[in-house]
């Protein structure tokens, strides 16, 4: 909101929140919508894509000249970060399954929390060194660009992870079934053996 008053000083700066908000409740109710029809671990994608336009939206702040352009950056921001919002607890459910589902979404929001703190105090601080918000914007812009980038791996991490489990219960099965086969056979040839000797 600074940012806005330094660099749009006649211009009502409650109107950049309101459009990121309502775009916010927007982005949830579509993106959650899109996510019933995205079969599994591939929500993922989904994530990729609202942190690869969150990031960039953040970097384009300070490259509006003219508080359309700045209105039209932020209802895009708004809308990806309902899809990030929506997508986050289906994503957790899919990759840590029902169980560890609660301890998952708090982790992930403990950890949230920290540059959520942090980042105000730096950008700050950048602004008092440099007199202006540009640069805390661009740095704001690179995580989500880099986490987005992170989890495009994600996917393919937890189909190799699948597939190994499915190995060694198959072969634990495949162990089990031996075990029983040469259970009844050893029982059989003692059913055998005893019926043999009463007839001898």
């Amino acid at each position: 909101m600074k940012h806005v008053n330094e660099r749009f000083q006649d211009e009502k700066k409650e109107v950049v929140l309101m459009c990121i908000g309502v775009t916010s409740g927007v982005g949830r109710l579509l993106f959650g919508r899109i996510a019933d029809y995205v079969p599994g671990v591939k929500k993922v994608y989904l994530q990729v894509l609202s942190f690869f336009f969150i990031g960039l939206m953040s970097m384009m702040i300070p490259l509006c000249s003219i508080f359309g352009a700045l209105i039209a950056v932020c209802l895009i921001m708004g809308l990806f970060d309902g899809c990030f919002i929506s997508i986050m607890a289906p994503i957790a459910f899919e990759l840590v399954g029902a169980q560890d589902v609660s301890q998952a979404i708090g982790f992930l929001l403990g950890f949230m929390s920290i540059p959520m703190t942090v980042g105000p105090p730096i950008a700050g601080l950048l602004r008092d060194k440099l007199g202006s918000y540009d640069v805390a914007f661009y740095l704001a812009g690179v995580p989500p660009l880099i986490g987005g980038a992170v989890l495009c791996f994600i996917p393919w991490i937890h189909s190799k992870k699948q597939r190994e489990i499915s190995k060694t219960t198959g072969k634990e099965k495949m162990e089990k079934m031996l075990e029983n086969q040469n259970s009844l056979l050893s029982s059989s040839s003692g059913m055998f053996k005893k019926e043999s000797d009463s007839i001898i």
